[in-house]
Parts: C-alpha cells; sequence; structure tokens
C-alpha cells in the first residue's frame, strides 16, 4: 500500500518525529548536538516555523512545530535533514543513509493534546531511563519551559503563555503539568499518531480539517464497506 502525503497546515501544531536508521546513534556527542540545535534554529527562522518543544534522545529526537505556511515544515525538515547528515558523515568519517526514512508528522488539536504533547517530550528522557527528572536532561526544551534558563530557539504557544498571569506563574504551573505526568492512553495517542500520520482531535476537530484536504485524516474502518440495498 502505497504511503499517504504528509499533511502539513499553516497555523496548527504539527508533532514531528525522526529516527535513526535501523536504530543506530543520530548524535554521537554533545558537538552533534549542538550543530542539530543550530540547524534548527537557522531554518525556523529561514522558513518561519515556530519550535515550541524539541527533545534529543541518541537515535531519535522530537519536536513540535507550528509553520506559518502549509510548505514551511517539510522545508525546514529538508533542509536539517541533508544539512545534518553531510556534517555527520564528514564528521565521523562515515557514508550512507543516516535518517530512518523520512521524518513522521502529524496534526494535533491544541486545546485538547498540546500541553501534552509538550509533557510527553518533556518526559521521554525519563522513560527512557536516561534521568530521574526531565530537568536533569540537558537537550530538551524543558529546562526552558520551568524557567531554569533561556532558549532563543523556543516560541511559546499561546496556550503556554495562558498557564498564568506571570513568567513565574506560567513556569510553575507547566512544571506541575510535568510532574504530574500523562495516561497510558494519552502517551499511546501521540506515540501512534505521530507514526501513522494521522490527525489527533475531537471529531469535531477531524471533520472541520477534513474540509480543506483531500488526504484521510483518520484510519478508515476495518472490514469491507457495508453493500448498499436496493431502494
Amino acid at each position: 500500500m502505497a504511503r499517504q502525503p504528509r499533511l502539513t497546515v499553516a497555523g496548527y501544531p504539527h508533532h514531528v518525529i525522526q529516527r535513526g536508521n535501523d536504530r543506530q546513534a543520530i548524535v554521537r556527542d554533545d558537538a552533534d548536538r549542538e550543530r542539530l540545535l543550530a540547524l534548527w534554529q537557522e531554518h525556523a527562522q529561514t522558513f518561519k516555523v515556530a519550535i515550541h518543544a524539541y527533545v534529543i534522545m541518541d537515535n531519535h529526537f522530537h519536536l513540535l512545530l507550528t509553520p506559518e505556511t502549509d510548505e514551511g515544515l517539510p522545508q525546514m525538515m529538508q533542509a536539517v535533514g541533508r544539512a545534518y547528515v553531510r556534517y555527520f558523515n564528514l564528521r565521523h568519517q562515515r557514508t550512507g543513509t543516516l535518517w530512518e526514512g523520512r521524518y513522521r508528522s502529524n496534526l494535533i488539536e491544541s486545546e485538547r493534546y498540546l500541553l501534552a504533547c509538550m509533557v510527553y517530550i518533556d518526559l521521554n528522557p525519563v522513560r527512557a531511563g536516561m534521568v530521574a527528572q526531565p530537568a536533569d536532561f540537558k537537550w530538551s526544551s524543558h529546562r526552558h519551559c520551568i524557567g531554569q534558563l533561556s532558549d532563543k530557539r523556543v516560541t511559546p504557544h499561546a496556550l503556554f503563555w495562558g498557564l498564568g498571569n506571570t513568567p513565574f506563574a506560567r513556569e510553575a504551573a507547566y512544571a506541575e503539568l510535568v510532574q504530574t505526568g500523562l495516561a497510558q492512553r494519552e502517551k499511546d495517542q501521540l506515540t501512534q499518531s505521530a507514526l501513522s500520520g494521522w490527525a489527533l482531535g475531537s471529531a469535531d476537530f477531524v471533520g472541520g480539517l477534513q474540509q480543506a484536504t483531500q488526504r484521510r485524516l483518520v484510519p478508515s474502518r476495518a472490514g469491507r464497506p457495508a453493500k448498499k440495498t436496493p431502494d
């Protein structure tokens, strides 16, 4: 079965995942991580894409992005992917592919899932057993969101601003969300929707979005279609 084209719609948040080929490392040291961060910042600015959250794991990364144009996100990811592979192969004296095919992404409904997606991204290193607390992990946007440092790559979403009337209130409220964590069902929804490319949101959200595109946004029902009965 042919893969569906990725759907990118300006003004909506998108959860992006890119993995290393055959689960190999996409970063080998902090210099690689710094290079990837620099490329994200450069090309997000060039193609007018807001970065709300990110994490760099050893063999994959997550991004939460909102593009200003329909073309901005794929242009950014293509530019980053090509530049980083050239850098990585030259620095580590290797050849061939680095990525496991194309990046995965999906649209999410802001009101229901944006903050949950940020929490999900921040908790990746904890779920992987790399750190005990997300603030212990250097290579994510978490410490910026809780006020421990300033990260110019991050553009807070309006829903994050809505967590409080002052920076301290917002940071404290978000830190509490992360400490509370996510239910297993939310984790599974965020993972599977990003890997499959299906839109994640309420029926009304998906239905409204479907009117703007011919691409299917949710899986079709299993089984054969029902036969029509004659009039």
